[in-house]
């Protein structure tokens, strides 16, 4: 297939659900108050050192998923469910994707990093002690099992499959769709991640590596990416989607056109399993695939969110990657990390944060990293400190995520 031939790819819908809200106008609306999703909690564990996470405390009652699908979706799948939901209703309407498409040509690719780890431990608890469980165990911790349900609900009887990589999931999961739709195989597809990890021991199974934040009680100090004072990334629990679709397609049936997906880059550190890679080649490559995708100049970005998780080793390595890979460019080009008010929803962090991207391309409004009170020497790119900004002239924006494992991204959202 020629370059001529690729498809153009457009989203159509999005919904997303987590601490600062129920919805994409919820938590976009939490972000532009400045408000954050993440509160402090004692896990009453002496091994437990984390202070600060971001779980849901007022969970929706899931009125919109059949009891039948109910009874063997774990809490992530339950709230992937509920995000496909708004995404599909914002694309659609009152209709379904099969009034406008063959239910071959439409599919799912919907990711998570640790799936149903809270339940299974659950599960298995229950098990040795009473030796009976769940009889639907075996479903519930079955890590597609989210991809299974928004397939079945929606009739979407064309490619399905389930990513894995950690923190990149979900951008990945997008840029996989985006890929399936630009070369012919699909017309419109849901795609994202969702995550959740509340119980004791997945929680404690992350911070004994060291990787949340060490902050005992300030919470300006808990998630302050590219700051002096950052320690650690806030877990935060959640899912977004995103409904993609074939521009010509989504124009014939009068679709409502939020963006175009015009790159996407994804590259391996295979380096380290936790650390990112210090010669940064993966990382670069995806920026660079990327826009040379989209047909971008290294200064033709207005706005990058980054991924920026409060880590010392990722918030430098990140900043080093932008100015590798954009040149002069890179100071210039405003970024900031939305994991400032969300924390760090893992698999669904890349979801969540494309439709971000989206909303600054559909506003203007680029929003500030908070608590960025001392910023760090070596993290000197324009990180949008304090204040929201406003631009009229928002073309392109970049989504960037990494992984454990050496799971890299970059997706380009641009006005269409």
């Amino acid at each position: 297939m020629n370059h001529s031939d690729q498809r153009r790819v457009v989203v159509t819908g999005y919904g997303a659900i987590c601490a600062l809200g129920n919805n994409v106008s919820e938590i976009w609306g939490s972000i532009m108050n400045y408000q954050t999703g993440y509160h402090f909690q004692d896990f009453g564990n002496p091994n437990i050192n984390a202070r600060y996470f971001g779980f849901i405390k007022d969970k929706p009652r899931y009125k919109n998923i059949p009891k039948p699908v109910l009874k063997f979706l774990p809490e992530f799948a339950r709230l992937s469910f509920y995000a496909a939901n708004e995404a599909v209703q914002m694309a659609f309407g009152q209709q379904q994707p099969a009034d406008h498409y063959d239910p071959f040509d439409c599919g799912v690719i919907f990711g998570t990093g640790w799936g149903a780890q809270d339940e299974s431990t659950r599960e298995n608890a229950t098990y040795r002690d009473e030796q009976l469980a769940y009889p639907f165990s075996n479903l519930l911790v079955m890590p597609n099992v989210a991809t299974a349900a928004i397939s079945m609900h929606w009739n979407l009887r064309g490619y399905q499959n389930t990513p894995v990589a950690a923190c990149a999931t979900g951008s990945i999961a997008i840029g996989d769709a985006f890929e399936k739709i630009r070369s012919g195989k699909a017309k419109m597809m849901l795609a994202g991640g969702g995550e959740s990890i509340t119980q004791g021991f997945s929680v404690w199974s992350i911070d004994t590596l060291r990787a949340l934040s060490k902050e005992q009680e300030d919470i300006r100090k808990a998630c302050c990416p590219f700051s002096a004072d950052r320690s650690g990334f806030v877990l935060s629990e959640g899912a977004a989607v995103l409904c993609l679709e074939d521009y010509d397609s989504a124009v014939a049936r009068g679709a409502s056109i939020l963006a175009e997906i015009t790159g996407y880059g994804s590259y391996s550190d295979a380096r380290d399993i936790t650390s990112p890679a210090e010669d940064m080649l993966a990382r670069i490559q995806c920026v660079r695939t990327a826009m040379q995708q989209a047909g971008l100049p290294p200064d033709g970005l207005q706005y990058i969110n980054a991924h920026g998780t409060s880590t010392q080793l990722n918030d430098l390595n990140e900043t080093n990657t932008l100015k590798l890979a954009l040149g002069e460019a890179a100071r210039r080009t405003p970024a900031s990390s939305t994991k400032s008010y969300t924390g760090h929803l893992i698999a669904a962090a890349g979801a969540i944060e494309s439709i971000f991207s989206i909303r600054t391309l559909e506003t203007g409004m680029m929003p500030a990293t908070i608590h960025l009170d001392r910023p760090d020497d070596a993290c000197d790119l324009d990180y949008i400190p304090h204040e929201h900004r406003h631009a009229t002239n928002i073309e392109h924006v970049m989504n960037i995520n990494y992984g454990f494992g050496g799971a890299n991204s970059a997706l380009i959202f641009s006005k269409v």
